[in-house]
């Protein structure tokens, strides 16, 4: 294939991938809606009348493959596998199994989507970075922080695309894309990494140039206003490796819900999916690491110690929850003293593995006055002892910074803000439903259908259409979840979301979730034979 003829097929693709993006998570959000409300979800499945017996690739044996211009047909905005002119003259849609067919649009969703990614990160490159009048703004140095290395991104997307056309074009069934993923996974996603691991840097940069340079800021605005960019902004389009490389791993998740068990392609799929997961966590590792480091030396600096210093700064230590309680007065008060006098204020810092107990001083400040290790941390909620003593709880410390046993009585502003308390100081306490990791029949599940960004270190941050476990959840509008596809927890607004009401299709999830996380569990399996040995 040509240069020429590459560019002109890359014009031709309908979407920018932030369009992609957005379209499939609300198809998939109302698909979801939809089977919700069925009282089988098999109704909504979609069928084709098709013999059994019949081989996928039986009508293709004595043909030449016919060649499927994927990225050449421009009425094609996304359409399905199913509706491509090729596959419609084909004939193959009457051989096919229903289940084939919904994998042959999986596996043709994530070429195509690819093929959308990389148009919009050619106009990233093409309309912004090499824009001339911006080139003369930016000095080198902050060109480089707000590009980073997507050079090498788009590179590595436009080789990974190649492959994959070169796959569908092979044959009019396309026989598998996930041993494609996983080659270039293994040997070219570390750029995601990169990339990603920069975002913290970037985001600053961009902010303090808007700010600081009014012809940067009015370059960009006028560059965002060329219809080429659909009405979408500069920072849509230097956020699409992350973006990508985590639908990337949804996509494969996809396709690995769709292939028949126990097969070669079942074996690909759950390698490609391991791979991918392992860049996207690394990919988090570096957004958080950066900005981990610099919390930590602002949270050090803040500190007096009344009692023996602790060193806080640690490269295996970081923030979980910060905050203000009230704790009752006097180590020996009753339970039943009902004056909100008794209280008095306390700051707390909660990291992965300590409890640093404080009171504000002026200036900013913070004097320590007791500490423990997160892992010898106990709570107990108090049963009503009316409106005084609501949302009140016991924190015990098995051994505190002196080496004893201490209690505090600590009341949070609200049911939520209490329930979070307790559950980030003793994450392995019962939660009101169970977690995914229990293999429960049946639990709470919430679809999320607008987009959540965290705004404290135990909130979950939630994309379009993810599914998540209710573990618990309060009457002020707060729910505790895990996501399915990560096993990520946090809370969030009950109102991000739509519960699941249908049981048959939580279970459809849950079993989902469990195939996809198979190899995890045989790991994890090895790993505590080897631990009890």
């Amino acid at each position: 294939m040509t240069a020429d003829s590459w560019r002109n097929l890359i014009e031709h693709i309908g979407l920018l991938y932030q369009e992609y993006r957005d379209k499939s998570t609300r198809e998939e959000i109302e698909t979801r809606r939809l089977q919700d409300s069925q009282t089988d979800p098999e109704e909504t499945s979609p069928s084709e009348e098709t013999p059994s017996e019949a081989e996928p690739t039986s009508t293709t044996e004595n043909k030449g493959p016919p060649q499927i211009s994927l990225l050449r047909n421009s009425s094609s905005r996304f359409n399905l596998w199913q509706d491509l002119p090729e596959i419609r003259s084909s004939g193959v849609l009457s051989i096919l199994q229903p289940d084939e067919i919904k994998l042959q649009e999986a596996m043709f969703e994530l070429v195509t989507s690819e093929a959308s990614y990389y148009k919009s990160l050619n106009l990233l490159v093409s309309h912004f970075m090499e824009n001339e009048r911006l080139k003369k703004i930016l000095h080198p140095s902050e060109a480089h922080i707000l590009f980073s290395n997507v050079l090498d991104v788009m590179a590595v997307s436009e080789r990974f695309l190649l492959d994959l056309e070169q796959r569908v074009e092979e044959n009019i069934v396309i026989s598998d894309v996930c041993d494609i993923v996983y080659q270039h996974t293994v040997n070219h996603f570390s750029v995601y990494i990169t990339y990603v691991s920069n975002q913290t840097y970037q985001e600053r940069a961009y902010k303090q140039l808007l700010q600081d340079k009014p012809a940067f800021r009015e370059v960009i605005s006028q560059l965002e206003l060329d219809p080429k960019c659909k009405g979408l902004s500069f920072s849509s389009f230097l956020i699409l490796p992350f973006q990508r490389i985590t639908r990337l791993k949804l996509l494969v998740q996809n396709i690995l819900k769709k292939v028949e068990e126990k097969s070669d392609r079942e074996s690909t799929a759950l390698d490609a999916h391991k791979e991918l997961e392992t860049v996207v966590k690394a990919c988090n590792e570096g957004v958080r690491k950066m900005s981990r480091t610099e919390q930590m030396i602002s949270i050090q600096k803040k500190l007096e110690f009344k009692i023996k210093s602790v060193p806080i700064i640690s490269h295996s230590r970081w923030l979980l929850k910060q905050g203000e309680l009230q704790q009752m007065n006097g180590p020996k008060t009753s339970r039943t003293l009902r004056t909100k006098k008794l209280f008095r204020e306390i700051y707390l810092f909660l990291f992965n593995d300590l409890l640093v107990i404080c009171r504000q001083i002026p200036g900013d400040k913070y004097q320590v006055f007791d500490s423990a290790p997160r892992g010898l941390l106990r709570v107990e909620e108090l049963e009503d002892q009316g409106q005084s003593l609501a949302n009140v709880f016991i924190l015990r410390l098995l051994e505190n910074a002196d080496d004893r046993e201490a209690s505090y009585m600590l009341k949070a502003s609200s049911q939520s803000e209490m329930k979070r308390w307790m559950i980030s100081l003793a994450p392995n306490r019962r939660t009101k439903f169970v977690s995914f990791t229990s293999r429960l029949v049946d639990c709470p599940q919430i679809q999320c259908v607008h987009p959540y960004v965290a705004q404290q270190p135990d909130e979950l941050s939630l994309e379009l259409a993810d599914v998540l476990n209710i573990l618990d959840k309060t009457d002020d509008g707060w729910i505790f979840g895990e996501r399915l596809h990560d096993q990520e927890r946090g809370w969030f607004p009950s109102s991000m979301g739509e519960e699941i009401l249908n049981p048959k299709i939580r279970a459809q999830n849950l079993k989902e979730c469990f195939r996809v996380h198979k190899s995890d569990d045989s790991q994890r399996r090895k790993l505590g034979s080897r631990n009890r040995q």
